[in-house]
């Protein structure tokens, strides 16, 4: 009997050392490719291949690509290790025409930023010139336009603050077929309203109105209108109730509803 278990055993210990030898074995391998992989991304981060290739920008219609490139601060030179996602986004935010900025990183080497601007809601009449009035209240002065634009509001006398931030409310309270006809909205404010307002319309009526109650009354534009003669052109009066008054030298009073 141990004779048998002296023959066993000697047989067992070869197989042992085989099993020992495969598993340093692995083990190496592992600690290889771990090394190796570690100085290739050393290697790979300090090199010009981690460096951005690609920077696309989607959602801008107001700025340019390039002016979002570089409000962003992102360069073909920046290391793609280094971006912070929150950084650049809160450099975009900061910017009055967007409204909301994202970046994603989509390796190896590219970046993708996301704006979305605030719609424009009218124009500012400034000289010879149109200045774009963004849903955020703001003006854009570096963008001026020579050319009258479609379906837009034209805006006189107004400047920035309280008064054109109600006025830019009010119109996004409106339908748009109703905003799409409204040609002028000329600031004329009043010793007992300062926020009164006169339109001129497309249709070749004037509306007289305050911004206090603006969207709220103008809203029945197309049914006051319906009730008018079409080739008798006049003021509507919308600050107290709905008032008509057509032009010309003996101008006749018609309440409307």
């Amino acid at each position: 009997m141990e004779n048998d278990k002296i023959v066993a055993l000697e047989d067992r210990i070869p197989k042992l050392k085989e099993q020992r030898r495969r598993k340093a074995n692995r083990r190496l391998v592992l600690l290889l490719i771990l090394f190796f992989t570690m100085i290739v991304v050393v290697a790979y981060s300090q090199s010009p291949l981690s460096h951005v290739k690609h920077i696309d920008v989607t959602g801008n219609a107001v700025y340019s690509d390039k002016e979002i490139i570089k409000a962003s601060g992102v360069t073909k030179q920046t290391n793609i290790w280094k971006i912070k996602e929150s950084n650049i986004n809160q450099k975009l935010n900061h910017l009055s025409e967007i409204n909301k900025a994202s970046v994603q990183i989509k390796w190896p080497n590219t970046v993708q930023i996301q704006v979305k601007e605030h719609n424009r809601i009218a124009y500012l009449k400034n000289g010879k010139n149109y200045l774009p009035i963004m849903e955020n209240g703001k003006i854009l002065k570096d963008r001026k336009t020579e050319i009258i634009p479609v379906n837009s509001p034209i805006l006189f006398a107004f400047k920035e603050g309280s008064v054109l931030n109600l006025t830019v409310k009010e119109l996004q309270d409106l339908p748009s077929e109703i905003t799409n006809s409204i040609s002028e909205i000329h600031y004329s404010p009043k010793k007992t309203d300062r926020y009164h307002i006169s339109l001129f319309m497309n249709d070749g009526f004037e509306v007289s109105a305050t911004l206090r109650s603006f969207s709220e009354k103008m809203v029945h534009y197309p049914s006051i209108i319906s009730q008018l003669d079409p080739n008798k052109k006049g003021l509507i009066d919308l600050e107290v109730g709905s008032y008509f008054k057509a032009f010309g030298p003996a101008p006749e009073g018609k309440d409307v509803e």
